[in-house]
């Protein structure tokens, strides 16, 4: 484990990764496996946007997993219904995210704290019910069948797993980078400004409004391209996908992997379900298994595997630090002999 963190620290080792990535599908023992990453791969670059809502400003918005299925029910009506080429629609699922995310975020973000996570969370409920009930739209609880898959270009086609695996790793990997540089950026200090104090951030000069709207924005924007992604891979969907609980799975990943970190959410997004499908031969007591182990994560590292990481070598630096300073700071004085007097 030291050393996959190590891997998450370098740039050799995001090289090492993104090798690792390519070369998967050359060691995936069948298809299954091929379906299970991509899809996995899909859940993490929604978390990654989760993560910066949550982690790096502070928000924690409780309809991510909603505006990742408008993404995905955008794809679909779109594709289905009016026959419009998926990649025209995959650009408009981010343009319709977006647009309600600023909606929603213009009136939410004047909540803070729990006020915040539980009127997202009633919004969220609004999505999903709108999903269900609207019939003439969405199809309601029929579902969206016969979604087309991404078009391809020349000789590759993306009905195949492994050119429709290759496809979303490039967007995982085009979306932890941008992800990089905005953490990394001026604009991304804000985010963590306002994380850690509206006032002193207002006191700096920062529109907290203004950046906290885009803050959602850009969160959601990543939920709904993820969707988007998912049902091109899927090719059906149904109102589940917009329920809460694929909102806590993304918090589940943020957890084990750790919140407010880049490579958090990845190690989440992929340790989870590779254990969840590990624990398939216990059938329907495998979450009987797997609660008590998440919770002992969530108690024994409360800042997530990376976080923990990340806190050791602090600590390891602020050690190292001092016993430098001590090397290099002169003897004190020893005491001369006699008693003392001139």
């Amino acid at each position: 484990m030291k050393l996959l963190m190590q891997l998450f620290e370098r740039k050799r080792g995001w090289a090492l990764l993104f090798v690792l990535g390519l070369l998967f599908p050359f060691v995936a023992a069948n298809d299954y496996m091929l379906t299970v990453m991509s899809t996995a791969y899909i859940f993490a670059l929604a978390t990654v946007g989760l993560s910066l809502i949550t982690g790096y400003t502070g928000q924690f918005n409780l309809a991510h997993g909603s505006f990742m299925a408008v993404g995905a029910y955008t794809v679909g009506i779109l594709t289905v219904d009016h026959q419009v080429p998926f990649w025209l629609a995959f650009v408009a699922a981010g343009v319709v995210t977006a647009v309600l995310g600023a909606l929603v975020g213009l009136v939410s973000l004047r909540l803070r704290g729990h006020y915040f996570s539980i009127f997202t969370l009633c919004v969220g409920y609004i999505m999903f019910l709108v999903i269900e009930k609207w019939d003439s739209l969405t199809h309601g609880v029929a579902d969206i069948i016969g979604i087309p898959a991404p078009s391809g270009f020349g000789l590759v086609s993306f009905e195949n797993p492994r050119a429709l695996y290759y496809l979303v790793f490039a967007f995982l990997v085009l979306g932890v980078w941008l992800m990089q540089r905005i953490v990394h950026s001026l604009l991304g200090r804000t985010f963590m400004a306002i994380r850690n104090s509206d006032g002193l951030a207002q006191s700096l000069g920062i529109n907290l409004m203004r950046n906290k709207v885009l803050a959602f924005v850009l969160s959601v924007v990543y939920a709904g391209l993820a969707g988007g992604l998912y049902a091109g891979a899927v090719r059906f969907l149904g109102p589940d996908l917009a329920g809460v609980e694929h909102t806590f799975d993304m918090t589940m990943y943020m957890l084990v992997g750790g919140i407010g970190t880049l490579a958090g959410p990845l190690v989440g997004a992929l340790i989870i379900p590779c254990l969840t499908q590990y624990l398939q031969f216990l059938q329907e007591y495998r979450f009987v298994v797997f609660g008590p182990i998440l919770i002992l994560l969530v108690i024994f590292l409360p800042n997530g595997i990376v976080g923990l990481y990340q806190a050791r070598k602090v600590r390891r630096a602020q050690h190292g630090a001092l016993a430098a300073a001590n090397a290099t700071r002169p003897p004190l004085p020893q005491p001369t002999g006699g008693d003392g007097h001139a």
